[in-house]
């Protein structure tokens, strides 16, 4: 039987719904008697509840939580009072809401539901799920800046939940500390400037020793804006204003010299400096710990030929170095390739690194001559963006399938791929496992982003 009215399972009084997973929105998941799907915000698996339904359609409702008649034991209590589905709550992040362990569950179940329902592939090892800290861990963040006048205030934070505004935020568990701590005096700063009203956003890096603040502004600022500027920096340690009047590329230092924006990975003696619009894994805990691990799983040896695709600055790459005979980067930014040079350079003067190589390529337009022009490698290592490595694999599948295009080539004998997307790593893994002849021996999640409903993970393949 079902409620009267409303297609309530049986069992349950009217109007309510019993929750039995979370969607990849961090959404609970209901079903009606009828097979109607019900994604409820703020709702949690195992959780019996009401929600007000907001959108209807043939196959699915979508609705928000209004009342929890049985909570999950996995249920805590944000931390984050801007945390939640109230008017004006801040949408940085969507899961504080539930045990960080039980985030860590959620996120391995997504990678292998998506391994399995999009790829029909199976790990033959699940690995340990790759945590850190759970708060104060995004080194890297985007804050608009909007003046209200209706406030008579200036906000700089994240965005509302689904909405264009700007979060009345005055604290962030997230951001480091010292960043958190310094909402208050950015509202202060800019709502003291003359083009209050023409700079929409500051971008935070920071690096082991600096706290870097990209302002945008869309007009030229004037001296007394400078000076306001500069007392900022000059009254807390640490922060390094850059300028950005146009696109990223227009990014520059107001005053040169002081310490680098750099971060390091200690266990392989590296140090690695970069420009704040330069692409920098967000969480540094979690990146020096991923980077040992994807060595350890692809066992680099001294005589081992490795590629690092999509190699940007080199996060892996420089640390390859120290481990193989010689290692070859390849990347799709001219810039990022420039920079991945320099920070050879800078290394290899500090300690004994491989011969590497880096080359700039599209690496979206991959074929199997040019996978054949790059010369054998013993490994790969794969890092790259949302999109996947689609084109990478293919030729790899295409030189499976056709031998006689590789002639003497041979492919790689293991693959550590590195996802930020679930569903791509699906895509991909299903074309090396059966297409390219390889194994997906083992996989797992890497929590980068807590409290988000973001998944990376790691995968390896083996021939």
């Amino acid at each position: 039987m079902t409620g009267e009215k409303d297609g309530t399972p049986a069992g349950l009084p009217d109007g309510w719904l019993a929750v039995d997973a979370l969607d990849l929105e961090a959404r609970g998941v209901a079903r009606r008697a009828d097979g109607k799907v019900v994604f409820i915000e703020g709702a949690l698996p195992f959780e019996q509840v009401s929600a007000a339904i907001t959108r209807r359609k043939n196959n699915w409702e979508q609705g928000q939580l209004t009342a929890i008649h049985r909570e999950s034991s996995q249920r805590v209590q944000p931390r984050c009072p801007h945390f939640g589905l109230h008017e004006g709550a801040c949408g940085g992040c969507k899961m504080q809401h539930l045990h960080a362990g039980a985030q860590v569950a959620i996120k391995q179940r997504v990678l292998e539901d998506n391994l399995w329902h999009l790829a029909k592939v199976r790990p033959e090892r699940v690995l340990r799920p790759i945590e850190g800290p759970a708060w104060n861990y995004r080194w890297r963040a985007r804050f608009s800046v909007r003046h209200v006048r209706k406030k008579g205030t200036v906000l700089v934070g994240f965005h509302e939940r689904k909405s264009r505004y700007v979060a009345d935020i005055r604290e962030c568990h997230v951001v480091p500390a010292h960043v958190s701590d310094l909402l208050l005096p950015l509202r202060e700063l800019i709502g003291s400037m003359d083009a209050m009203e023409t700079c929409p956003q500051i971008e935070l890096a920071c690096g082991d020793g600096v706290t870097a603040l990209v302002l945008r502004h869309l007009e030229p600022l004037g001296d007394a804006d400078l000076a306001r500027l500069r007392g900022f920096a000059a009254a807390h340690p640490g922060v390094q204003w850059w300028l950005q009047p146009k696109g990223p590329d227009s990014v520059r230092l107001l005053d040169e010299g002081g310490p680098a924006l750099a971060y390091s990975l200690p266990e392989f003696g590296i140090e690695m400096p970069f420009r704040p619009t330069d692409f920098t894994q967000v969480n540094p805990h979690i990146n020096r710990v991923l980077v040992a691990t994807a060595l350890r799983l692809l066992d680099v040896q001294a005589d081992d030929r490795v590629i690092d695709w999509f190699c940007g600055l080199g996060n892996f790459t420089l640390p390859l170095a120290t481990r193989a005979r010689e290692v070859l980067g390849i990347e799709g930014s001219d810039a990022l390739v420039a920079r991945s040079r320099e920070n050879l350079a800078l290394n290899a003067a500090r300690r004994p690194l491989a011969p590497v190589q880096f080359a700039a390529r599209n690496l979206f337009e991959m074929t199997p001559q040019q996978l054949v022009a790059d010369g054998v490698a013993d490994k790969w290592l794969v890092d790259p963006p949302r999109e996947g490595a689609f084109a990478l694999a293919k030729a790899l599948a295409d030189l499976h399938q056709q031998p006689e295009l590789g002639g003497a080539w041979t492919p790689p004998a293991r693959i550590v791929y590195v996802s930020c997307n679930p569903a791509t790593l699906a895509r991909d893994a299903g074309l090396l496992v059966h297409q390219a002849g390889y194994r997906c021996s083992a996989a797992g999640m890497v929590n980068m982003f807590p409290h988000t409903a973001h998944v990376e993970s790691i995968a390896v393949f083996d021939r």
